[in-house]
């Protein structure tokens, strides 16, 4: 590929992830922040498996993202719920061991042990959840079992984060841009991976 036939796709890209990104903030504005993040998370994931995983660039943004975000309103806003809650304990517990250095002593790996499978956790359950079509709880079985088989992934992840939290410093004006969006299609095709290495495991497991 040409130079300019790199910078033509490389600008399309950047054209959509922004594109996405403004959406998923908009509707996160729409549904009062605390309401709109999940459904409008799991809409913005949808897009991101559409692209990186079934490679279909032709669907209709828009209207796939409004459609995601309004079916899935109620039922990804429960998990917001277990979410929420779960990182609220575990905010409790860091206040307590601030506040007990001698029993923090003890529990902080503990604790920290516990964060770390929560952010992970987090991370793998958007990708997840418009992967597969499984019971409620079984969202969050399956995936504690792709966070468990997926260190390497995770650790990508993180520090991927991370590198998008420094450019954010260096160039605060891309928040609106380049944030959820490009964290989503970096997830997304990080999980699909982990998912084909799964399942390579399992065929093998058969065919033993």
């Amino acid at each position: 590929m040409s130079g300019w036939g790199t910078f033509n796709k490389a600008s399309y890209w950047m054209i959509r992830a922004a594109y996405l990104n403004i959406l998923w903030i908009l509707f996160t504005v729409i549904g009062l922040g605390i309401f709109g993040l999940f459904p409008a998370t799991v809409a913005m994931f949808t897009i991101a498996k559409q692209w990186m995983i079934e490679k279909d660039l032709s669907l209709k943004i828009f209207k796939q993202f409004t459609h995601v975000y309004f079916q899935q309103f109620v039922k990804a806003n429960l998990y917001g719920v277990i979410f929420g809650v779960i990182a609220y304990i575990i905010y409790i517990d860091f206040m307590f061991i601030y506040s007990n250095e001698q029993l923090g002593i003890y529990l902080l790996p503990v604790i920290g042990l516990m964060a770390v499978i929560f952010t992970a956790m987090l991370a793998f359950f958007f990708p997840v959840y418009v992967h597969f079509e499984l019971s409620f709880w079984k969202y969050l079985k399956q995936t504690f079992l792709i966070t468990i088989a997926s260190p390497f992934q995770y650790v990508i992840i993180l520090l991927s984060a991370i590198a998008l939290g420094f450019l954010i410093t260096l160039l605060p004006g891309i928040i609106p841009l380049f944030t959820g969006s490009v964290m989503a299609l970096i997830i997304t095709y990080l999980t699909g991976q982990s998912l084909h290495q799964i399942q390579n495991k399992r065929k093998k497991q058969l065919s033993a």
